[in-house]
């Protein structure tokens, strides 16, 4: 037993332990901006606090603190044997990779035709970027296009840092022949992702890649490592240029269909494996506006991850892959030594788009034969049924040690409900798209530019609404309210006879229902509320509905935006304004020092 002073106490020592090293954790990751004197006063503090408990009692039990002497001697002795020790400590932070990419025209031949397209580093597609968990990657982006330019980071959450993310809404867009450098971290992530351009129609000429982020050496991975990792970028394509494309658009006329599908920026990849070994394909639909169905000839395919969730591996004989997705399967070379075809075709469409790569075994005794695999047919309850099957893993990790199930997010009651409808209005006589009857346009200034500087006139809190209104649509620099740690449901409502497709800057989100017709208060019945994965793009299917469930952890200013290029440039997308009154670098970064300024921004002090 002991006194109620050194039970307290004890307490006290406990809870000074645990305050020590979250702080020297988060000093260590905190951009690499480590001060060594302070690191060691931290081990100091801790090493006294941890070895001499009956210091704290004296100090907890009594009006002063005294202390002998004789102890006082061996402080400065630890103190400076920690300061020359943080070096090796520092020596363990998360990682720095760093880039430089340029970014140029080129001309290639995808479909036969002789075209511009974008270059990084004389690329197409872009760079691959290999990364692992908790990487801070410093990216200079040197622009030698003749627009302004940028690249976004498409499922990269930019933890407390929307000033990284990329897109006109948070950044001003990098002038012909100047540079931004991007910095931000990987943080808590694991998964397959992409990047690609957020200017204009840039992304209908490349400019995108492969990002794939690894689990750190001390978190297991649920299935045995590969024997190799394949990165597929998968999109429809068009021959005609990206500035022509944009002519088209604001024209107020649609886009036509497109002409063809690449797979890694080629009419015809090939991939080379070893026949009994296990390979990972990181499929990705980096495409403006088509769905598609992904399938290898006489292989299946083992999902094991989607846009960072680690899911319930179930075995697919071919996967629907919507625009903006990514997912990552296992396939085991499993079959007589030839050459296999990769087949990718499009969904729901009237005209199918088909294109093919080739699995070669490296043993191979003949070439790829026979009819191309036949896809699913255009039964929508096919792909529903297939989409509501991936589950989440809840026994595995993904980034963090504890498993991704010990977040019951099912049992947290939304604090309210978002309903946003897509439409395809004719506003001024041309063609535009909404979400809840108001189609978006970029202001001149960077809405987080704006906020930052406490700048008026730029946008309004009030210009769209939670749900579908009854008025007329109209155009407006749309942004939505919402607080800190606020935990959301959010419909997605498609009235309309097409795919859609949509995406959350800042975040993931658990996928939790899939529906036709109209969404109703009964849809909730059918919720999943135990396994739904999450992820940071999601289908609707025509004239549908699809609900989804948000943590509203990430302070900052966020597009919600459609996946198809075409609806995305004109108007359906809209900004959720995450935010605390209270000041904090706890919840947000300061605004970069090399933030491009532009509009009325110009002349601000960062």
């Amino acid at each position: 037993m002991c006194g109620p002073i050194r039970c307290s106490a004890a307490f006290f020592v406990k809870l000074c332990r645990y305050i020590l090293f979250i702080y020297i954790t988060q000093t260590l990751t905190h951009w690499g901006r480590v001060n060594r004197q302070i690191l060691a006063f931290s081990f100091f503090f801790y090493t006294v606090f941890h070895s001499n408990q009956n210091l704290v009692y004296r100090f907890w039990g009594s009006s002063s603190l005294i202390i002998s002497m004789k102890k006082m001697v061996f402080f400065p002795l630890i103190f400076t044997i920690l300061v020359f020790w943080s070096d090796s400590v520092v020596k363990a932070e998360d990682a720095y990779k760093y880039f430089t990419w340029t970014v140029t025209y080129g001309t290639i031949s995808p479909l036969g035709v002789r075209q511009q397209v974008i270059l990084i580093n004389g690329q197409f597609p872009g760079p691959k970027l290999d990364l692992v968990t908790n990487d801070n990657i410093i990216l200079n982006l040197i622009n030698k296009l003749d627009q302004p330019f940028l690249l976004t980071w498409n499922g990269i959450k930019q933890r407390k840092n929307s000033w990284q993310d990329g897109v006109l809404g948070t950044n001003c867009p990098i002038p012909p022949n100047s540079n931004y450098t991007y910095k931000f971290q990987t943080k808590d992530q694991i998964g397959s992702y992409t990047y690609f351009p957020s200017t204009l129609m840039h992304k209908a000429a490349g400019g995108f890649g492969a990002l794939n982020v690894y689990a750190r050496s001390v978190i297991p991975v649920p299935y045995a490592k590969p024997a190799g990792d394949f990165s597929l970028l998968i999109g429809d394509w068009y021959k005609t240029s990206h500035k022509g494309l944009q002519l088209t658009l604001d024209s107020g006329k649609s886009l036509p269909f497109p002409d063809g599908i690449l797979i890694n920026g080629q009419g015809r990849s090939s991939f080379s494996c070893d026949q009994g070994k296990t390979y990972m394909f990181r499929i990705s639909n980096v495409g403006l506006s088509t769905s598609f169905n992904f399938r290898i000839q006489g292989h299946k395919t083992k999902l094991v991850e989607v846009e960072g969730s680690n899911v319930l591996q179930n075995i697919y004989d071919s996967l629907d892959v919507h625009v903006g997705q990514s997912v990552s399967v296992l396939v085991t070379l499993d079959q007589p030594p030839k050459d296999y075809y990769i087949v990718a075709s499009t969904r729901f469409t009237t005209t199918v788009l088909t294109t093919a790569a080739v699995l070669h075994y490296t043993n191979s005794q003949a070439p790829v034969s026979g009819p191309l695999p036949a896809g699913p047919t255009d039964d929508i309850l096919w792909s529903i049924d297939q989409a509501r099957s991936y589950r989440w893993n809840l026994t595995s990790n993904a980034a963090r040690p504890n498993p991704q199930g010990s977040f019951h997010y099912g049992s947290i009651t939304p604090s309210r409900i978002i309903r946003l409808a897509n439409s395809a209005p004719i506003i001024n006589g041309k063609q535009r798209y909404a979400v809840n009857d108001v189609s978006y346009t970029n202001a001149d200034t960077p809405l987080k530019l704006a906020d930052y500087f406490n700048i008026s006139g730029i946008f309004s809190l009030n210009s769209i609404q939670t749900v579908p209104s009854a008025g007329s649509p109209h155009l407006a620099t749309s942004v939505m309210p919402s607080s800190h740690h606020e935990f959301i449901e959010v419909v997605f409502q498609n009235n309309e006879n097409t795919m859609q497709s949509w995406h959350l800057d800042g975040y993931d989100f658990w996928v939790v229902g899939f529906g036709s017709g109209q969404w109703t208060q009964d849809s909730r019945k059918g919720y999943n509320l135990v396994d739904a994965l999450t992820r940071h793009t999601t289908q609707v299917y025509p004239n549908s509905w699809t609900a989804i469930l948000v943590s509203l952890d990430n302070q900052g200013m966020w597009n919600v935006r459609s996946a198809m290029w075409e609806r995305q440039y004109l108007g359906q997308q809209f900004y959720l304004r995450v935010y605390n009154p209270v000041p904090n670098f706890a919840n947000e970064y300061d605004i970069p020092s090399n933030a491009i300024l532009c509009g009325k921004a110009i002349g601000k002090r960062p």
